[in-house]
């Protein structure tokens, strides 16, 4: 069965219209979805507000055991998730089912995690107690893109509700299919009414209603920059905190001495996992002019073994999101041809149904190039060079973004100083992590956006700070 209503107050909604969900395989329809919009999304504040209170007072142990048994009952379901995924979004199936393995483990990590999580005693006067106490803001509203559904829906709401909160999501409406699942399987598995909510609908409607309730105390956005800063705007309208992450141009820096059969795979996978839609896709390659040539040509070879199909055929390379994704990424390949070398791949679509595009690897790209300077959101690699370290610190911080960075090297003074001089939320040496496990901190800099998920840093992000003092008479 595929959940297509809103899950509100632990009860299905259905709505009176409802929009087309489309398998990016075939370009046919997948499922018609409710299509929630202000009505709904108030619906949804109001039973989050009548749930906050009885949720909020719970202990962080018993609010753990709830995380416990959703992570339980999401992991008994994960093969249907991951099929689900694969459909909705394109993507292989091996990768939805990382995505479905890493949703589980959100659960398991934080429920885990508040019960370690504490306020601090402040040393003061003689006469002093001070100490600080973390207090959910209340109500948080989450908006989950489409690439990666499950695991951007769990990295958000999950530490929000650990900490007390309760949550609001609004999918994309592009792939909402399998956080709805999510929100039907959390409370089957005992999560209270109320506490996870979720309305699918358009962004203009359901996601601009969500972003400028008065009833939200946070919101959190995954998108892009204009996105973001309209959902910034919204946010500073109610006085409310807003986590961004708004995508990146990230790098992989390939030093004269790095192990090129080490890295080689990695950098292919960092751009072609879930076809090159990933904002911490690596979507640059800096490779330092002595082994340019040798690391372009291998490139080439890995990058045309590629396997392409339906997601649930389990290919190495899915179709894109949609129509209008691919009509973007074929602008952009066909602008850089005029001023960079094509050594694998087309400007034009493949010839099947579905929204299939191949893998393209361009080299001697200009670094202020467009296709070096924008996301492209597709299996597109661009390649420069570079002649000292200083170079390729000033290349990969030559972009707007600064969400992660890759440095392939076997000197560790290389190694170090690049890691110290590039602007990128998480820095990688001689490995790739597309934003890491559950427990490492993910956010970018400049116009890759502000906030932290993921680790610790999450529960701390969705609470405020309250600190009490009491005088001790003596």
């Amino acid at each position: 069965m595929i959940d297509t209503d809103c899950f509100i107050d632990g009860h299905v909604v259905k709505t009176a219209d409802t929009f087309d969900v489309l398998d990016p395989s075939t370009g046919q329809v997948l499922a018609a979805v409710s299509r929630g919009g202000k009505a709904e999304i108030d619906l949804a504040v109001d039973a989050a507000s009548r749930a906050a209170r009885n949720w909020a007072r719970l202990s962080a142990r018993e609010r753990a055991q709830h995380l416990r048994a959703v992570g339980d009952a999401l992991s008994a379901r994960s093969e249907e998730l991951a099929m689900l995924e694969s459909k909705d979004t394109g993507k292989p199936l091996a990768q939805a089912r990382a995505d479905a393995s890493v949703a589980v483990q959100y659960f398991q990590f934080y429920a885990n995690a508040v019960e370690q999580f504490f306020g601090d005693v402040i040393p003061s006067l003689p006469d002093v107690i001070a100490y600080t106490h973390q207090v959910p803001f209340g109500i948080t509203g989450h908006i989950i893109p489409w690439n990666y559904p499950m695991q951007i829906a769990c990295r958000t709401f999950v530490p929000a509700l650990a900490v007390g909160n309760c949550a609001v999501v609004k999918p994309a409406e592009e792939a909402p299919l399998s956080v709805l699942a999510i929100a039907r399987i959390a409370y089957e598995a005992g999560l209270p009414a109320g506490v996870l909510n979720v309305v699918p609908g358009l962004g203009i409607e359901a996601g601009a209603a969500l972003s400028s309730h008065t009833g939200i105390n946070h919101l959190s956005f995954t998108g892009s920059v204009p996105i973001g800063a309209t959902i910034a705007a919204a946010a500073a309208a109610n006085v409310i905190p807003v986590a961004l992450e708004l995508g990146g141009k990230s790098p992989n820096i390939v030093a004269a001495d790095a192990d090129l059969d080490l890295a080689l795979p990695v950098i292919a996978k960092s751009i072609i996992q879930n076809a090159g839609q990933t904002c911490s896709a690596g979507s640059r390659l800096i490779v330092q002019d002595s082994v340019h040539d040798e690391v372009v040509d291998r490139l080439a070879t890995i990058m045309g073994r590629l396997t392409i199909g339906a997601g649930p055929t389990d290919p190495d390379l899915g179709p894109l999101i949609s129509e209008k994704q691919r009509g973007r990424v074929i602008s952009m390949v066909r602008a850089a041809q005029e001023t960079s070398d094509l050594r694998l791949g087309s400007a034009d679509p493949l010839d099947r149904e579905g929204f299939f595009f191949g893998p393209v690897l361009l080299d001697r790209v200009d670094p202020a190039a467009q296709i070096a300077q924008e996301e492209v959101f597709g299996p597109v690699v661009a390649v420069s060079g570079f002649s000292d370290i200083d170079q390729a610190a000033e290349i990969a911080n030559g972009t707007d973004y600064g969400l992660i960075a890759a440095i392939w090297t076997s000197n560790v003074t290389t190694a170090h100083r690049l890691a110290d001089d590039i602007l990128a939320g998480q820095v990688y040496v001689n490995t790739y992590g597309a934003g890491g496990g559950v427990e490492l901190p993910f956010g970018g800099f400049r116009k890759s956006g502000f906030g932290r998920e993921k680790g610790f840093e999450a529960l701390r992000a969705f609470c405020e700070t309250k600190a009490v003092v009491i005088k001790v008479p003596r």
